[in-house]
């Protein structure tokens, strides 16, 4: 079960917008991702790697936990909404609950769920 100290430094190095180094850093080697009902991505380092490539594609991003927080034991959910800045200046806003089952004091599991149809860039607003 993780402590509320790890909780809260995990999410202020998502806040920070260091998302690929809060995977190296909060998740376990052999951790997995998924999003909504695709398959899951699996290990550490490939999961850091992909967050990588994401970024890449994008010119910013702004990340916000909206609380609270609900941990039940080994269970955390989170509720995020995110503000992408594509290279070409449009934007949009994904808000997903980021279900988690950690493993001690690190991330074994996690899944996403969101709307895909958030996706869509709109002009800059």
């Amino acid at each position: 079960m993780p402590s509320r100290e790890t909780l809260e430094r995990f999410i202020a190095r998502v806040e920070s917008n260091a998302h690929a180094e809060a995977i190296e850093e909060f998740y376990t080697e052999d951790a997995s991702m998924r999003e909504n009902m695709d398959p899951p991505r699996s290990g550490r380092d490939a999961l850091a790697a992909h967050e990588r490539a994401v970024l890449a594609r994008v010119r910013s991003v702004h990340s916000r936990c909206v609380r609270p927080l609900l941990v039940d034991g080994d269970v955390v959910v989170v509720r995020w909404i995110f503000r992408f800045e594509g290279l070409d200046g449009r934007v949009r806003e994904l808000e997903e609950l980021a279900y988690q089952r950690w493993r001690g004091e690190r991330i074994a599991q996690e899944q996403f769920f969101y709307d895909p149809a958030q996706f869509a860039w709109r002009d800059r607003g």
